[in-house]
């Protein structure tokens, strides 16, 4: 189960990668580097308690996938804020 939880992670980073690398607005990229940050870390995390139970290591990597959701988040509104106002400043008046 901790070896299928992995691979699927692997599998979503490297979704991720080819649709950032197939897609061509900036928009478009930006799910895709939101969609491996929860794909591909929630697994990794459920592999973690799978492996050590309720550790100190597992609740490391619990609270490293919430700081993440949460920064990564802010990141993503943050870039597509940063995306629409520079296409708004490159429009001709």
């Amino acid at each position: 189960m901790i070896t299928a939880l992995l691979v699927l992670a692997a599998a979503a980073t490297w979704l991720g990668c080819i649709g950032f690398a197939r897609l061509t607005t900036a928009y478009a990229r930006l799910h895709c580097v939101s969609f491996v940050i929860v794909a591909a870390g929630i697994p990794v995390m459920l592999a973690s308690f799978l492996a050590d139970g309720l550790s100190s290591r597992a609740l490391k990597v619990l609270f490293l996938q919430l700081g993440m959701l949460l920064v990564g988040a802010a990141l993503s509104h943050a870039s597509g804020r940063a995306i629409a106002l520079r296409s708004i400043d490159r429009q001709p008046p």
